[in-house]
């Protein structure tokens, strides 16, 4: 059976992800390939040609089409939950009431369009509608590889009207025990903040939790942003999640807040220094997050953790990997699975996996992220050979060898080999890369290569024979989706990767999933006595994630790298 999974829903981050009898063939996000972050307004066209490439299949071979929105009854609690809160704006309030479905079947529509267009045939195959929020469990819980009853938790901006998730999974079905509706949401209220500190909601939530360990999160009192009390909360609506004549208005945009927000904490920042107070502003919002959602969570699933101790989490506040610290931290908590895509992008692979499982053929658990597409060495030389400008390269007799040592020398390197990851981490794919103990290297690639705000972290990748040394623990990381308190005796080898708050964001690579990757790590352990990289993506400022050859040579001649390594070929400028 073929099932595709499609995302966009809710106008971003569209993708397409495919599976053929349980198993994930190829996941791709549209941005990657028509090279527009998130992808705004846009249908996952090329991603879902990509998936079909990739599997080596027809259109008219799919069975099963699933996507990430549903119809929400007049009978259930959503409409009469958002309908009621914003009675302060009617027009929102009536729409729900009456009209709640609207945007289900501006979906559809879409959706529809593009089967026809590609060929799968909307009058042909069978099109699965997965509540929002079902999708981002399924993305989390079946491709956790958890066999246990397992704790469930969603949390994002919202889906169709839901913002929260509580439930479990259990002999491979998911249990809703709790949602709660648009205006009440943690993603939302994060993601007002994270405009009032002068960044773009959808993108700079990572900005301010990098941000957050520089101030002091008890500065400033944030509890009038929300009520919260056994189990329960609600967003004050006079301050942030606003719609309509409530919302700020600067130059002709409306912001995610109110002029009361404004009045109250001051202006928006601007530029990118991390100053006072922004930085405790960072701090106050991230402590309310982490202690809202850790009552949340021991309220409604302590009792699943204590009975297993699994734990699996998916929705865009997914990726706040301080959060995720918390949460493994949690008494009883033994394993938590994040899905590496758990933003909205995510939904393709959580909506086609619940319609497999739904189907009766269960999904595989998720070993790696390496589902987009790969490009051979010829492949890179004839980009080479084809672009505008003149391409000095060369091919290397020993790639990994001759690699680490331009990066033992102080180097950052650019890293394109194998197939490009899904969700918003290089692991090793398509990556920066800078030996963590050549100190300034952090700064050098900041200020030359992703002209980036000088104070965010960078992350590092570790051999997974040295990484519970490093990390204190145990506990599996191969996506980069938590961070962990640095051992001591290792922040000063590896200085340039170790944050503000002495801890680091890590990926722990094995030789199963990243051979070539593994053994770069290997050689740099035997020059460095360090089996650590920094890793940050293959992007500039404001872009996706390199995809082709082409695109790889385009932010290499953007930017003021020195060494581009594509599958077997080096590339270099003229001195």
């Amino acid at each position: 059976m073929i099932v595709l999974g499609l995302s966009g829903a809710l106008n971003h981050d569209a993708s397409a992800a495919l599976y053929i009898d349980g198993k994930l063939i190829a996941a791709a996000e549209e941005e990657r390939f028509i090279r527009d972050k998130h992808a705004k307004g846009k249908m996952a066209y090329e991603a879902t040609k990509f998936c079909l490439k990739q599997a080596g299949i027809k259109p008219e071979q799919v069975d099963i089409v699933a996507f990430p929105y549903a119809k929400i009854g007049l009978k259930s609690p959503a409409r009469w939950h958002y309908a009621k809160r914003h009675w302060y704006a009617p027009d929102r309030a009536l729409t729900a009431l009456f009209n709640g479905n609207r945007r289900y079947w501006r979906n559809h529509r879409k959706v529809m369009k593009l089967l026809d267009d590609v060929g799968i045939g909307s009058d042909r195959v069978k099109f699965v509608p997965v509540e929002h929020h079902f999708a981002h469990a399924s993305s989390a819980y079946h491709l956790s590889g958890f066999k246990e009853k397992t704790a469930i938790i969603g949390i994002d901006g919202k889906g169709e009207y839901a913002t929260t998730f509580f439930g479990y999974g259990e002999h491979g079905k998911i249990h809703k025990i709790k949602e709660f509706y648009d205006p009440d949401s943690l993603g939302g209220m994060y993601g007002a903040l994270t405009e009032l500190l002068g960044f773009e909601m959808l993108d700079g939530e990572f900005k301010v939790m990098g941000m957050a360990p520089y101030g002091d999160p008890n500065r400033f009192d944030f509890s009038r942003l929300i009520e919260c009390d056994n189990g329960e909360f609600k967003i004050n609506t006079k301050l942030v999640n606003t719609v309509g004549l409530r919302r700020y208005k600067k130059d002709g945009k409306g912001y995610f807040f109110s002029q009361a927000l404004i009045d109250w904490l001051g202006p928006m920042r601007d530029g990118d220094e991390i100053d006072d107070p922004y930085i405790d502003y960072a701090a106050s919002i991230q402590n309310l997050l982490e202690k809202t959602a850790l009552h949340l969570i021991e309220h409604y699933l302590g009792d699943i953790i204590r009975e297993t101790g699994k734990v699996c989490f998916a929705g865009g506040v997914a990726l706040n990997v301080k959060l995720n610290q918390r949460i493994i931290a949690m008494p009883h908590v033994k394993e938590l699975f994040v899905q590496p895509a758990a933003s909205d992008a995510g939904t393709a692979i959580g909506a086609a996996s619940y319609a497999s499982e739904m189907a009766g053929i269960p999904v595989e658990k998720m070993e790696h992220v390496y589902l987009g597409p790969s490009y051979t060495t010829q492949q890179c030389i004839d980009a080479c050979e084809q672009y505008p400008e003149t391409v000095q390269w060369q091919k290397l007799d020993n790639v990994v060898a001759q690699t680490a040592d331009i990066l033992n020398a102080g180097n950052p390197v650019s890293w394109f080999q194998g197939r490009l990851e899904f969700g918003p981490r290089a692991l090793g794919n398509r990556s920066i890369l800078g030996s963590p103990n050549h100190k300034g290297v952090a700064d050098r690639i900041n200020a030359q290569i992703k002209y980036r705000e000088r104070w965010r972290p960078f992350c590092p990748s570790i051999l997974d024979t040295v990484a519970a040394d490093i990390l204190q623990t145990d506990h599996p990381s191969p996506y980069m989706t938590f961070t962990f308190d640095v051992n001591e005796s290792w922040k000063a080898r590896i200085p340039e990767v170790v944050h503000e708050d002495g801890t680091a964001r890590a990926q722990i690579v094995t030789q199963a999933t990243n051979p070539r990757y593994y053994a770069l790590l290997q050689a740099m352990e035997q020059r460095t006595g360090n089996g650590v990289l920094l890793n940050t993506s293959l992007n500039r400022r404001g872009e996706p994630m390199v995809c082709s050859p082409t695109d790889a040579l385009n932010m290499f001649y953007g930017s003021d790298l020195e060494y581009l390594i594509m599958e077997d070929i080096l590339v270099t400028k003229p001195r």
